[in-house]
């Protein structure tokens, strides 16, 4: 089975609908699984670099509103035993995901970062930050100094859509060291692959997830395979 690009991230398909992990390799999209056997097909995307290395793409403002809000309600029952007082949003494609995921959890709102500086934003309340899909594109992550009452001494949820290096949830985290914020939970969309384990090292006991994809490399039968 094949997808045309703008059909993926659009619905789940029914359990066992697609080969897990093929003998020969996945051959353009891999199905990431929900606990409930749901599969969700997400297409290979091939890194920068010598063309032997991908990893399982999710962009969750191109997804259907069936799939956010089913990533949506499946991390919000992950977090609501943490019994999380407030949600922070991570730009950018983690703030539809907050949203969401507040209002389940039976939030009156969320605190979102920002990436645009306003004239009253801090520097003392600023962290420079990139990711694995923009690693060429620093910004610099702030915090709204007027949010800070509803944080501290708060049990906080931060919430982005995917972790991967942990080069930006890395950088969340400083800021809010920054701030005296000790989030209780890090949640996103999906984790993907482990090079994140390592940086994120302190906080891997709070962070949860209800996709898990794997990277890949490109094995003999020039399909992709899963890194293990």
């Amino acid at each position: 089975m094949s997808f045309e690009p703008h059909e993926f991230w659009q619905a789940f398909a029914a359990p066992e609908t697609h080969e897990q992990d093929p003998a020969d390799g996945h051959l353009g999209f891999y199905p990431a699984l929900l606990a409930d056997g749901r599969q969700l097909p997400l297409p290979l995307r091939v890194l920068p670099g010598d063309g032997k290395s991908a990893v399982a793409s999710l962009i969750l403002n191109q997804a259907s509103f069936a799939v956010e809000d089913g990533l949506a309600a499946a991390l919000a029952s992950l977090l609501r035993e943490r019994d999380t007082d407030i949600v922070i949003g991570v730009p950018t494609l983690g703030l539809p995901l907050a949203s969401n995921v507040a209002r389940r959890l039976g939030h009156t709102r969320m605190v979102p970062l920002g990436t645009s500086r306003k004239f009253w934003y801090r520097d003392d309340l600023s962290e420079p930050m990139k990711s694995i899909t923009s690693p060429t594109a620093a910004k610099t992550l702030y915090i709204d100094p007027r949010m800070l009452p509803l944080l501290r001494g708060k049990r906080v949820a931060v919430i982005d859509d995917v972790i991967s290096s942990g080069q930006s949830m890395g950088a969340v985290l400083r800021l809010l060291t920054k701030a005296e914020i000790e989030p209780v939970v890090i949640g996103c969309a999906m984790l993907q692959g482990k090079n994140w384990q390592e940086p994120l090292a302190p906080w891997r006991d709070r962070i949860v997830a209800p996709l898990i994809s794997p990277r890949f490399f490109l094995n003999e039968h020039e399909r992709w395979s899963r890194v293990v």
